[in-house]
């Protein structure tokens, strides 16, 4: 699998941003369109490609898709949904509150939105339905790429804050090769 992560969207510095739908600049968009269309000349890639729902990953599988790609969006590649947190400034939300959900990690859901465990299971649900169809390449976002290297590199542990990994910088690739996992 051959996961980029969208462009870096307008207007978001310092807010929490998981469900709110942000758009990008049309030129990153298409920058990142192009090097996908030529990582997947280099490297045999079929000309698919899957987004979330979310405009700052479509965006750049609607540029594909002009280009002949098919364009297929999938709410399973969707940002964590932090409920009442999303949007919000990091510090509206408070120091208190991010501790509770670093707290109980898995199961907290932030803002009443959605866990980690839940996004772990899209995650996975998403990954079991790819697996006869590799390679594969998907536009998704930081926390939905942290789900998957996770489960990629550590299936059997139970995540906690502290050993979640990094966010992917913007328009970076991962690649994930050859999953253990049950959908």
């Amino acid at each position: 699998m051959w996961v980029w992560r969208h462009p870096k969207p307008r207007q978001v510095t310092g807010r929490c941003i998981g469900h709110t739908d942000v758009g990008v600049d049309r030129r990153k968009a298409k920058r990142l369109a192009h090097r996908i269309r030529h990582a997947a000349r280099r490297n045999g890639l079929p000309h698919s490609v899957w987004t979330s729902s979310l405009q700052r990953s479509g965006s750049v599988g609607d540029f594909l898709a002009r280009w002949g790609w098919q364009h297929r969006r999938d709410a399973r590649l969707d940002e964590m949904n932090f409920g009442a947190w999303d949007g919000r400034p990091w510090d509206a939300i408070g120091a208190a509150a991010v501790d509770a959900w670093c707290q109980d990690f898995l199961e907290h859901a932030p803002g009443g939105g959605e866990s980690v465990a839940q996004l772990l299971t899209r995650c996975r649900h998403f990954i079991a339905d790819m697996q006869a169809a590799q390679p594969v390449c998907v536009v998704g976002h930081a926390g939905w790429i942290s789900a998957l290297a996770w489960l990629s590199d550590r299936p059997a542990e139970v995540p906690a804050a502290i050993t979640w990994p990094a966010a992917v910088g913007y328009s970076s690739c991962t690649r994930v090769e050859g999953f253990g996992i049950d959908g």
